[in-house]
């Protein structure tokens, strides 16, 4: 019996564009620093933002490792600054959330979606599991009226590990107090959702949106849909493979 549902979030239920390659974003950025005695030319700032979150995913032991924005703004921080900063981590914290906001250019609920969910909610626990930035993730989820949906949000920022490792599926389902069989995944992608779900035991909605690798090679979803409207027809569908004969 289908008990509970686990989200991803971008791709899936919140429709975003984000660019971490756009010039402008770092002039921004490096601007704001400039307020704080941090003196950092923009292009430097690009160079420096790619090499520190790549030497950080490479540094670490995980298969699928996170990187930590926080920390890569804090290292910046620590090499560029010309007079004593008081609260390096808040500081570190607010210029994350400002390069987030520099390089967003939409942020929206995929049609449906709110409704959907809200119905849902009568009948299931709803938790979520993402790939990203908890400073990014939470305040958008946020924002785009969805935070009271989730319990839990579960995002890969905080663990250092990112989908599919199988880790933030038994995280979640620990925290719904649910079985395997009892929950349905529902995500974008081909490989970390629906892999990464299936692995974990769960069966899988791939929702084709205009987000997420689409094909994985030997990889398949238990249903798929192609507008987020067709999600309750998923779950009934799965829900009666699930009930004895």
């Amino acid at each position: 019996m289908i008990k509970g549902l686990l989200f991803d979030l971008n791709g899936t239920v919140i429709d975003i564009y984000t660019s971490e390659s756009d010039d402008q974003i770092y002039r921004i950025t490096a601007n704001f620093l400039d307020y704080y005695g941090v003196k950092i030319a923009p292009c430097q700032l690009k160079k420096l933002f790619f090499e520190l979150n790549r030497e950080q995913r490479q540094q670490s032991s995980e298969e699928f490792p996170e990187f930590d924005v926080a920390l890569i703004f804090r290292e910046i921080i620590k090499r560029f600054k010309s007079r004593p900063i008081s609260n390096l981590q808040q500081l570190s914290e607010t210029v994350s959330i400002l390069f987030r906001a520099a390089g967003r250019y939409k942020l929206e609920c995929y049609d449906g979606v709110y409704d959907i969910l809200n119905n849902l909610k009568r009948r299931y626990k709803l938790g979520a599991v993402s790939d990203g930035q908890s400073l990014w993730a939470v305040p958008e989820l946020r924002s785009v009226g969805l935070e009271k949906f989730f319990d839990p949000v579960l995002v890969s920022g905080d663990f250092g590990y990112r989908k599919p490792d199988g880790r933030l599926f038994e995280k979640a389902l620990e925290a719904m107090q649910l079985f395997p069989d009892e929950v349905l995944f529902i995500g974008n992608d081909m490989y970390r959702d629906v892999y990464g779900g299936n692995s974990a035991g769960m069966k899988t909605v791939f929702f084709k949106s205009n987000q997420g690798d689409h094909n994985f090679h030997g990889v398949e979803a238990d249903y798929i849909i192609y507008q987020f409207s067709e999600l309750p027809r998923a779950i009934e569908f799965l829900s009666n493979q699930n009930q004895p004969n």
